[in-house]
């Protein structure tokens, strides 16, 4: 299992922009591919995007698609998710995940287990 601890949610105004960051405690961060999840109020968990293992390829929800940035630091063994234009149906908690072995595509089959998930970080926008 890999630990992972997300950070950089918060209460932000509609039309704003907000940078969580996950930090993984892993030697072979750059063996897994990354992926950011959510679960708004009353919901279940969704996937929002994912990065390769050495950055090259990214894959994003359609509610994610010209809004959402993901990308990773290697060296620092961190993936970010820079969030523009936010709106007030994408107050929810923020996970990051790591899995071994996948395409960015298959980040976004909910059923295939994860080698870790982050204990979620919260972002809430105001309209």
């Amino acid at each position: 299992q890999v630990q992972l601890v997300e950070s950089g949610g918060g209460l932000v105004q509609a039309g704003g922009s907000l940078r969580l960051s996950c930090a993984a405690s892993t030697r072979t961060f750059g063996s897994y591919t990354m992926g950011w999840f959510r679960q708004p109020p009353g919901k279940e968990r969704e996937f929002v995007a994912a990065i390769s293992r050495s950055g090259g390829s990214t894959y994003y929800a359609d509610s994610a698609k010209g809004r959402f940035t993901i990308s990773r630091d290697n060296a620092k063994n961190t993936v970010y998710l820079q969030m523009n234009s936010l709106k007030p149906e994408d107050t929810a908690v923020y996970y990051c995940a790591a899995r071994s072995r996948s395409t960015v595509q298959a980040m976004g089959v909910m059923t295939i287990p994860n080698d870790g998930w982050g204990q979620g970080t919260q972002v809430t926008v105001s309209s």
